[in-house]
C-alpha cells in the first residue's frame, strides 16, 4: 500500500471520527451542544431540540460516508464530494448570514475552525481525488 493511500485513509478516518463525535453529541445532548459548542450557535437563533438532532443525524451520515471512503478507495470521490457539498453549502450560509449582519462580525473568525476550514479542506480533497488517475486494479 502506498504512503499516499495511507495518508488518505488516515485523514478520512480523522474526519469521520470528528463527524461522528459531533453527531453523537448533537443526538445525545442537543441543549449542551447548542450552549457549549465554542461556535456561538445561539447567535443564529433560539434552541430547537428537534432541529439539532436532525443535524446530528446528518453528521452521523457524513461520518459513515467518510469512513466508507477510507475503507473503500473506489468510492472515495463520490462520498467525499457529497460530504463536501454539504460543508460548502453550510459555509455559504454562514458567509451569507455574517455578511448581511444576521450575526456579529466576530463570526468571520469564530466560524473558521468548524465551518470554513473543513469546507476548504474537503474542496481540496475532492479536487485531488477528481484529478487522481483511476487505479486499473480496482476497476
Amino acid at each position: 500500500m502506498s504512503s499516499e493511500r495511507d495518508g488518505w485513509k488516515t485523514l478520512l478516518w480523522v474526519l469521520a471520527l470528528l463527524n461522528f463525535a459531533n453527531g453523537i453529541w448533537m443526538l445525545a445532548d442537543p441543549k449542551l451542544w447548542y450552549t457549549d459548542l465554542p461556535a456561538g450557535v445561539p447567535d443564529f437563533g433560539p434552541f430547537n431540540e428537534h432541529f439539532v438532532r436532525d443535524l446530528g443525524a446528518v453528521f452521523i451520515c457524513f461520518g459513515v460516508a467518510l469512513l466508507w471512503s477510507a475503507r473503500r478507495p473506489q468510492y472515495r470521490l463520490p462520498l467525499v464530494a457529497l460530504t463536501t457539498l454539504f460543508y460548502v453549502l453550510h459555509a455559504a450560509g454562514h458567509i451569507f448570514d455574517t455578511a448581511r449582519g444576521f450575526v456579529d462580525a466576530h463570526h468571520w473568525w469564530l466560524d473558521v475552525p468548524g465551518v470554513y476550514a473543513p469546507a476548504v479542506l474537503l474542496v481540496v480533497m475532492t479536487v485531488k481525488l477528481a484529478r487522481k488517475p483511476a487505479d486499473p486494479a480496482r476497476a
